[in-house]
Parts: structure tokens; C-alpha cells; sequence
């Protein structure tokens, strides 16, 4: 599914095209998707500007002086702009068009997405109990040190923990943990204080990276311009099972954890 690097990536695509736009028509093919969509969002939306396009986590916020819409692009979602009079394929959910005869039109094959409105979208109960994001100043090696006293949870699953840090997702847990040189089985409250601030600064490298070469392709990802991402070419651990390792030249082991295909070297982490 798209991780926060796609949908970074999806945020800095759409905005020049749809910020300070106004919404004309809200175009719903299909309600259905993960939550119902709202009957009364297309009201909420008509004839207002978006001023603003932010990423909390994995959602996606539209901002108007009215409130905001919450898109979240679920396990196969995209979002493209497109020209008004395209044909709808199959998938493509909903549009929002603008009065310049442009649309952000929404796909998503597997319909685990959402389009949902909010008033206060960051009290919306699926926003208010998130952790912080992990590219700010607050998300810290001590910060995430503290949160790990006492508990048993291998290190991998707690750094997926979306109320102790959004967005670290399988694919980038995998490489931070192997940039930092940790087993992803070891158990977080055992992992001392510097491993943790060298884990929070391979988690930023990482995600970073993964922004700046827009996102990582999988199989139901593209960039809001129908171009793959291509950080998938840069990946040291994650699907690389029995290959080399870059750094030792053991083969990459793969191990579940918590329902999770995990990638690591037996060498160089500890």
C-alpha cells in the first residue's frame, strides 16, 4: 500500500494544480469505499476554494475555509489530475472538479480508500490519537527511547506503531532498521538510548530519500502524473531475500513479524 513517502509525493504533485481553485462539482460514481463517502460532502465542498494541502500521516487534508476533506488512498489508491471531460474507467471513484476545467479524480481498485469530511480534521477520530510525523523536530531519538521503556514488542513493530510515530511503513522500517544496524526482532525496551537517536536519524534519511525520488513504485502506485516512483532502485534490504547483502555479502534473511514480510541481514544487525 503507499506509504507517507507516495503519499508525500502525491501531496507535492496535486497542489500546484488544485490550490486556490475553485470546486465546481464533486463528481461520487461509487460510495462504497472504506468508510461510506458522506452523502453531504459534495454540498461541504461546492463553489469553495482549497487553500491549502496538507499530509497528516497517511491522509491527505484539502483545507477550505469551511473545513477540510480527508482522502486517504487505502491499499491500491491514486489520485490524478486529469482534464474534466475524460472518461471515468472503472475504478475512478470520485472527482472533484475545478472551474478551470480540471478534476483530481480518485482510483482505487480495491476500494480501501476514504473520502470523508471534517470540520476539524487533526480531532477527527482517526487523526487525534496519531504520534508525531517522523520528519519534525519533536520525533527524537529520546523521545522515542522514552516510549520504549519496558516494552516487549520486537523494535520493528513498535516503529510501525502509528501512535508512537506515523508513516513508518514495512518497506521503510526494513531500511531503517538495516541503516542503523539493528535486528528488526530485538525487543524496543532492550535497545539502548544512542541505538535509538542512530535509528531516528536512518528513519529521516530514509524517508527523505524516498520523497526526493518520489516515492517507492509498487504494484498499485503511481505519481499523481501516471509516472512510477523509483526508490524501489535504491532499496538495500526490503524483497532482497537470499541476495547479497551490500555491505557483508551474506545472503538477506526474511523473517514474519507481526504479519509482515521482514528483510534483514543476520550480520550487520544486531
Amino acid at each position: 500500500m503507499p506509504e507517507l513517502p507516495e503519499v508525500e509525493t502525491t501531496r507535492l504533485g496535486i497542489t500546484p494544480w488544485v490550490l486556490q481553485k475553485k470546486i465546481i462539482d464533486v463528481k461520487i460514481r461509487e460510495s462504497r469505499l472504506r468508510w461510506p463517502i458522506p452523502q453531504n460532502i459534495k454540498d461541504k465542498l461546492l463553489n469553495r476554494e482549497i487553500f491549502s494541502v496538507k499530509r497528516r500521516a497517511k491522509y491527505l487534508l484539502l483545507e477550505t475555509n469551511n473545513g477540510s476533506a480527508i482522502i486517504h488512498l487505502g491499499m491500491s489508491g491514486s489520485l490524478r489530475i486529469i482534464k474534466n471531460s475524460e472518461p471515468a474507467g472503472k475504478h475512478d471513484h470520485f472527482d472533484i472538479v475545478f472551474s478551470d476545467g480540471l478534476a483530481l479524480r480518485f482510483r482505487d481498485p480495491r476500494r480501501f480508500g476514504s473520502f470523508l469530511w471534517s470540520k476539524n480534521p487533526l480531532s477527527h477520530s482517526l487523526l487525534n490519537k496519531l504520534g508525531p510525523e517522523p520528519l519534525e523536530s519533536m520525533f527524537t531519538g529520546t523521545y522515542l527511547w522514552e516510549k520504549a521503556r519496558k516494552r516487549k514488542v520486537t523494535i520493528k513493530q513498535f516503529i510501525m506503531n502509528a501512535q508512537i510515530v506515523v508513516g513508518v511503513g514495512n518497506i521503510y522500517a526494513s531500511e531503517s532498521l538495516y541503516m542503523a544496524g539493528i535486528n528488526p526482532r530485538r525487543q524496543a525496551g532492550r535497545i539502548s538510548k544512542i541505538r535509538m537517536e542512530e535509528l531516528v536519524i536512518s528513519i529521516k534519511k530514509i524517508l527523505k530519500q524516498a520523497i526526493n525520488a518520489g516515492g517507492t513504485t509498487l504494484r498499485d502506485f503511481h505519481t499523481s502524473d501516471g509516472g512510477d516512483g523509483y526508490f524501489k532502485t535504491k532499496l538495500s534490504v526490503y524483497d532482497r531475500k537470499c541476495r547479497p547483502c551490500l555491505s557483508c555479502a551474506a545472503p538477506i534473511s526474511m523473517v514474519v513479524i507481526g504479519q509482515r514480510s521482514t528483510f534483514y541481514c543476520k550480520n550487520c544487525q544486531t
